[in-house]
């Protein structure tokens, strides 16, 4: 099956798009990559997301105008991947649609809202669209978070030790593959999500993020502003547990920098001291779990200041990008999603209740039919133990 995967996450700065071949062997889901695309928000789009994001207060009419020009902006990028990566000819499309808000009260999820319509990509491609993934999971009592914990798995299970997979993109999330063990995965918190907000903040919204973490080599982490923020109550909470910009958004950092003596410390050690935060957190997870090896995505590997303080706080620990592994860093999402998707139609859960600490291990998304009647394949037997990848990572 030839599945078309649409994902954009916390930092919503593209919508990521990979195409994959998908076929089950047995206990193994083979996987073999076509390319992937990062198509930009248009910018009045991009502006409405990020004017929309808790903590702001918004009305329906935004919520409705994001539906629609989010459903139209993955509609077109899906288009491009059936033409470019599909050669015109696919099966299915999954999209994740784009978080606005994760409701989270005590450590519990009441409710998680990803917008962007299916009807729109379904019209465009005319291929069924699997969307709204995580809701099911949180109906289940789980954390509809993070769902890349079911591809991570079946990836790890074949390494040596206790591997983990760690994404970094605006909310930084660890998969766990111990031996003997359920793999956990969670949410450590935040990657990318107080470091560009700081940016956008320092600059006046001149610049988006902290390029190849210069500024942040250019400052010095502040112990006081670090303990401070590592004193948040997140950090402490077991897993399962998820989070989002709901709790870490640019209010929070100005509250901990109020609450320091004045004058205050600078823009860069401000963002140095938001890069060793990730890289504390990140690694006192690991470190909690054993984990003896990290696989590393998303945006965040290309800030090597960020994933040279991770190794800094993990010694011992070798790091690589999911690329070694013949997933492409910026594209592991959008793939681990067309998976998801994948096992939605085959009649197969989707989530791992001892990652998103859900009652049981429900199917995912709902199903919107393209222009044919919908025909799903034949349930599968099992749900798959492995993951294969084969052919170029592209």
């Amino acid at each position: 099956m030839r599945v078309i995967g649409l994902m954009s996450g916390t930092s919503y700065d593209a919508i990521e798009v990979a195409a994959a071949d998908l076929t089950l062997d047995g206990d193994t889901l083979v996987l073999r990559p076509l390319g992937h695309l990062s198509v930009p928000y248009p910018d009045g789009l991009r502006d409405l997301i990020a004017a929309t994001l808790p903590p702001a207060a918004t009305t329906t009419q935004d919520i409705c105008a994001l539906d629609t020009g989010i459903g139209q902006a993955f509609a077109g990028a899906a288009g491009r991947a059936l033409r470019e990566l599909c050669d015109g000819a696919a099966d299915l499309v999954v999209s994740h649609g784009q978080t606005m808000h994760h409701w989270v009260e005590d450590g519990t999820v009441r409710g998680t809202l990803q917008l962007g319509q299916p009807a729109w990509i379904a019209e465009a491609t005319g291929l069924p669209v699997v969307s709204d993934l995580r809701s099911r999971d949180v109906a289940a009592g789980g954390q509809g978070a993070p769902l890349v914990g079911m591809t991570d798995a079946l990836l790890l299970r074949a390494l040596p030790g206790t591997p983990a997979a760690l994404n970094l993109g605006g909310i930084a999330n660890v998969t766990v593959v111990a031996p003997g063990a359920e793999p956990l995965a969670f949410d450590t918190g935040p990657a990318n999500a107080l470091l560009d907000a700081a940016v956008r903040h320092f600059t006046g919204g001149a610049a988006a993020y902290d390029e190849d973490g210069r500024r942040a080599a250019a400052g010095r982490t502040v112990p006081e502003l670090l303990s401070l923020l590592l004193d948040d109550p997140y950090y402490r909470r077991p897993a399962p547990k998820s989070t989002g910009k709901e709790l870490f958004h640019l209010p929070y950092l100005l509250r901990a920098l109020d609450a320091l003596p004045a004058p205050g410390p600078g823009p860069d050690d401000v963002l140095a001291t938001l890069t060793r935060l990730t890289a504390v957190t990140v690694a006192d997870a690991c470190r909690a779990h054993g984990v003896t090896e990290l696989v590393v995505s998303g945006g965040g590997v290309r800030n090597p200041v960020l994933t040279g303080m991770i190794g800094e706080e993990l010694p011992g620990v070798p790091l690589r990008p999911s690329d070694d592994l013949g997933l492409p860093s910026d594209a592991k999402e959008a793939l681990a999603f067309a998976v998801l998707g994948f096992l939605t139609v085959h009649g197969l859960p989707g989530a791992l209740p001892s990652g998103t600490g859900a009652r049981r291990a429900t199917l995912l998304g709902s199903i919107t039919p393209g222009l044919s009647p919908l025909r799903l394949p034949e349930p599968a037997e099992r749900v798959p133990r492995l993951l294969r990848i084969t052919g170029p990572a592209g």
